[in-house]
C-alpha cells in the first residue's frame, strides 16, 4: 500500500522557458534555409527540449511496501534511521560542499527543499544497475555498472518535504512493529 506518491515533474515555467529559448535558437538557425528545412529544425529541437524536460520529470518518490523509492533506488524503511526536512539553504549546503560524496542524491534543479534521511544499516538499499557504451577499436559494447550502496545518507528533494518526512517515520513506525497496514 502506498502512503505517499510524488512524481518530480519539471514545473510550466520551465517548459515556457524551454520553448521560448529554443524558439529564439532555432530562429537563428534557420536564417537562410528555405521552410521544409525551417520546420524540421523546429520540430527537432522543441522535440529535444520536450524530451529532456520529460526525461527529468520521470522519477518518483514512493513511500510504501516497507521501503522508501527514489527513482531507481529502493531502501527498506528499517534501515532508515534520522528523518529530517530541510529547507532551501539546508539542500543547498548538503547538495554542495558540505555532502558526502557517498550520499544518494536525488535532486532535480527545480525542486529547492528536500528530506533527510539516514541511513542506519548501510548496504541495505538496492539501485538498479546503468549500462554504458563502451567503444573499444570499432567494437561497441554495452556494461552494466553496479551502482555502491554503502550511502549515509539520503536526500531526496521534494515540493512537499513535511509530508514526505510524515509518511516515512510513519511507515517506518509500522514496517518495524511489523504490521502489513500502514497509513
Amino acid at each position: 500500500m502506498r502512503v505517499y506518491h510524488e512524481r518530480l515533474h519539471a514545473p510550466l515555467s520551465w517548459w515556457l522557458l524551454g520553448l521560448v529559448a529554443i524558439l529564439l535558437l532555432a530562429t537563428e538557425v534557420v536564417a537562410g534555409w528555405g521552410w521544409p528545412i525551417a520546420v524540421a529544425i523546429y520540430v527537432v529541437l522543441v522535440g529535444l527540449v520536450a524530451a529532456m524536460l520529460w526525461s527529468w520529470g520521470r522519477p518518483t518518490v514512493v513511500v510504501g511496501d516497507g521501503e522508501l523509492r527514489a527513482g531507481p533506488a529502493r531502501l527498506p524503511l528499517t534501515a532508515v534511521g534520522e528523518v529530517s526536512t530541510l529547507d532551501e539553504a539546508q539542500a543547498r549546503s548538503l547538495r554542495g560542499p558540505r555532502g558526502d560524496p557517498a550520499a544518494f542524491l536525488m535532486i532535480r534543479p527545480y525542486l529547492r527543499r528536500a528530506v533527510y534521511v539516514e541511513v542506519a544499516r548501510p548496504g541495505a538499499e538496492s539501485r538498479q544497475p546503468r549500462r554504458r557504451l563502451r567503444v573499444r577499436g570499432f567494437r561497441p559494447s554495452v556494461e552494466l555498472i553496479s551502482p555502491v550502496a554503502d550511502s549515509p545518507y539520503w536526500l531526496v528533494c521534494t515540493r512537499h518535504p513535511a509530508e514526505l518526512a510524515a509518511a516515512i517515520v510513519g511507515a517506518r513506525a509500522a514496517a518495524s512493529a511489523g504490521g502489513a497496514a500502514m497509513g
